[in-house]
Formats: structure tokens, sequence, C-alpha cells
């Protein structure tokens, strides 16, 4: 009897600990997949009607549902596949969207006449079989009109399809197998009450009901309607007790029975994710292509206003120089401007002499190396890649260093053309500072991914010197 006792015990137990798993994890997943389908099976109906391979169901919002009704899945002929799969597939979107706003997903509601209901309603169209070759009328049937739908479809639509196919497929699995471990565990609860509201009761003769098998079930026939009401009495279930109790293998059977209760508790297991460091410094070198089209605009805008102070100096005397020079094969003398250069930091001012040709050549230059690392399939940014992380690192403080001090210059250089120029051109000169600003904008997340970039790696050699590393 003692062994009796501590196996309810135990059962009693696990049923309470396996009921609140349902009720708290297992069912609200099932609910949410529910969901996830709804929502695929809507957007499927909503792109079928669209297409006008159904028909909109008129009478849809009409139909009052407060039970789980399972679609018809008989047969039909071919002139009629589209107004019965459209009629099918409605009262399928309909059954959901019971399911998901007022069915009521707990082990008290969800008892074994409708877990099998639900079984049965998943069952309307085979998600995981879904080819127009399927047996079963309803799926061969949606599968025929989704071909015709992707005839002429857009990609959107055509992708909307197949997320439609395989993600609830997904669903459908992961719920049905929920939902068969609930079918289990509602059998053991049956078991359990009956144990916990029979065999304690004060009308259980227990000396009498533990002679044999014949006088326990007697026992249990008889005051099994009076305390689990409605419940009819399922035989098979009586019968798998009484094994529990007097069979040869009873032990056997009631480990098993603790094992199906167990409730599997999914160890998260922190992942510790790679940090690809050189993917890191590589995205500066991505962010200096987006100068390329800045540098396009700005180069434009020097050579035009260039051109207009050039245009003043084309005076007689200008053009008689010209020609003594081109008659003696003598070169142009360079073009060179004397521009004030502002330490914004400091506001410090100092003169600096900028030759034009030199200064335009090597924007040019920077200009094509900049355009090819816009675009990380481009060959110029595969030669990048394939360089060691330190060296790339050099190469963006480089290019850092060296914008800035392009930056001051273009800046002296938009104030000296706006300056030296006759008043009657001033209108003509084109402004930088909205370009300059884009480029500021630009140079300000280059060095924000270096700065990313080497304090990630300064933590990395900080965490090796105190013996800390990824793995732990």
């Amino acid at each position: 009897m003692g062994s009796q006792d501590n196996f309810s015990a135990q059962l009693l137990q696990a049923l309470d600990a396996k009921s609140s798993w349902f009720d708290t994890v297992a069912l609200p997943k099932v609910l949410e997949n529910y969901r996830l389908h709804s929502s695929c099976v809507q957007n499927l109906l909503s792109a079928l009607i669209k297409k006008s391979i159904i028909q909109a169901d008129p009478y849809k919002h009409d139909k009052k549902i407060s039970n789980i009704i399972i679609p018809e899945n008989t047969e039909f002929s071919e002139g009629e596949r589209a107004s019965v799969i459209g009629l099918r597939l409605s009262d399928y979107d309909s059954m959901l969207d019971f399911l998901c706003n007022y069915f009521k997903f707990s082990v008290s509601h969800v008892d074994l006449n409708r877990i099998n209901k639900l079984l049965a309603l998943n069952n309307t169209f085979q998600w995981d079989s879904f080819t127009v070759n399927n047996p079963k009328p309803n799926t061969r049937g949606l599968a025929t009109l989704m071909a015709q739908a992707r005839s002429g479809a857009d990609p959107l639509t055509l992708s909307l399809f197949s997320d439609t196919v395989s993600k609830s497929a997904r669903a459908i699995d992961e719920i049905n197998a929920t939902l068969a471990e609930l079918s289990v565990f509602q059998r053991e609860m049956y078991k359990g009450q009956v144990r916990k509201n029979v065999f304690e009761h004060p009308a259980f003769d227990k000396d009498a009901a533990y002679k044999n098998e014949g006088a326990m079930l007697e026992q249990i026939k008889k005051l099994l309607p009076a305390v689990l009401g409605k419940k009819s009495y399922n035989a098979d279930l009586v019968k798998e007790i009484l094994e529990e109790e007097f069979s040869a293998q009873k032990e056997a059977k009631r480990a098993e029975v603790l094992r199906k209760l167990e409730v599997r508790v999914e160890r998260k297991v922190k992942k510790v994710e790679k940090v690809d460091t050189k993917a890191m410094i590589l995205d500066a070198i991505h962010l200096l292509g987006a100068l390329s089209p800045q540098l396009t605009t700005v180069i434009e805008k020097v050579n035009f206003n260039h051109n207009v102070l050039e245009n003043e100096k084309n005076t007689f005397f200008d053009k008689l120089k010209t020609i003594f020079r081109r008659a003696f094969n003598l070169s142009e003398p360079p073009t060179v401007y004397e521009v004030i250069e502002v330490d914004k930091s400091t506001g410090q001012r100092r003169k600096v002499t900028i030759n034009y040709h030199d200064f335009i050549s090597n924007m040019n230059r920077r200009l094509r190396v900049y355009s090819s690392f816009s675009q990380k399939n481009s060959p110029g940014y595969q030669r990048v890649s394939g360089i060691e992380e330190a060296k790339i690192l050099d190469f963006v403080q480089k290019q850092s260093s060296e914008c800035k001090s392009l930056f001051v210059q273009l800046n002296a250089l938009d104030e000296y053309f706006k300056t030296a120029c006759n008043p009657s051109n001033k209108s003509r000169i084109k402004g930088m500072k909205i370009d300059l600003a884009a480029m500021k904008n630009t140079l300000i997340n280059v060095n924000q991914k270096r700065g990313e970039y080497c304090a990630y790696i300064e933590e990395q050699t900080q965490m090796r010197k105190l013996g800390i590393t990824d793995d732990e």
C-alpha cells in the first residue's frame, strides 16, 4: 500500500507540473503558431481573390462560429474547383480567426474531443505535402489554383505563395506535435483524477479493492459517475490503471507514466557569436566609397569656379602672352591660389598656396579610388578585402587624415572663389557648403567605424591579458 501511495503522490505532482507547463509554455506557443498560420492564409486568400482565381464569400461575415467546425474535404468536379475551394478556404480562414481570437488554449478547455477536432481542422489542407498530385481533394485543388495564379505573377506574389506553404507547414507541424503530447497528457490526467477522486473517496474500500483486479474495477465503476460527473467511463484507461496496480510489469509501467509527464526544460545555450573584426574595418572602407559622388560634385564646382576666374583674366594682354608662349613653345605657368586656411578647433588662420592643377589631379585620383569601394563586389573592394587587417586600418587612418586636410583646403577655396571674383560674377560662383557638410558627415561615419573597430580590438586584447576568452 505504501508503494501505491508513493506513486500516486509522484503522479499527482507530475500532473500539476505538466499542466502548468502546457498552460504557460506549450499552449501559448500553439496559439502563436495558429496566428502565424492565420496570417499566411489571409494573405493567400486575398491574393487569390485579387487575381480573380476565386471569388470572395459574400456570406462570410454572416456566419456565426461558436465551435470548431471542420470544412468539407470531399471530391468535386474540375469545373467546381474554383468555387468549392474558394468557399472551403474562406471557411478555413474563419475557423483560424475563431481559434486566434475566441478559443481558449488551456489544459482545462482543450480536452481529448477538442484535440481531435483541432487535428482534423489542421488536416484540411496538407501544407507539408502541398502538390497538385495530393490525394486529398482540398490540398490538390488549392495547389492547382495556386499554380494557375503563379502564371505571370509578380515576384512579391510568388514569394507570398512560397512563404505561405513553407511557414504554414512548419506552424502546423509544431501545433500537431504539441496536440499529440497534450493528448497523451489528457489520458494520464483522466487516470490521475480517477486515482485522486475515486481512490481517496470515503466510500472506496482500499482493503477490498487491492485484493484483485475485479474488486478494484467494481468499486471504480460504482464510484466513478459520482466523483467525475459528466466524464464518461473510459474502459481502456481504467484497464491501464489496473495494470499499473496488479500486473507483473507494474513498476515499469509506472516509470513509463512518470517519464511521459516529465517537463521538457529547453536549455538555452548562450551562443557567443564570433565577431568578424575584418568585416568591421571593411565597413569603414565601404563608407569611404560614399565620398565618390560628393567628390564628383565638388570637383565639378571647383572647375567651374576656376573657369569663371580664368575668364576674368582673358584681357588683350593675357591673349598676347598666350600667343607668345605658343610661338616659343613655352609651358603655361602653374595656376596657384593663395588661400586662408582656418583651424576650426583653435581659430588660427594661415596662408596656404594651392596649385590648382595638382589639387584637381589629386582629387580625381582620390575619386577613382573611393569609387572602387562603393560596391562590395567591385574589384577594388575585393582587393582591399584580401589585405591583412592591420594594413587596412593603416589605410583607413591615412585616408581619414588626408581627407581632413582636403576638407580644410576645400573650405578655404570656397571662401576664396567667393571673394576673388569680380562683383559682376559673384552670383555665378557655385558654393560648396552643402557638399562639404555631406563630406564631413561621411568622414564622421568613417571615423566612427574605425573607432569601434579599434575599441573592440583593444577590449579583446585586455580580456586576453586577464585570461578571459569568448569561449567561456
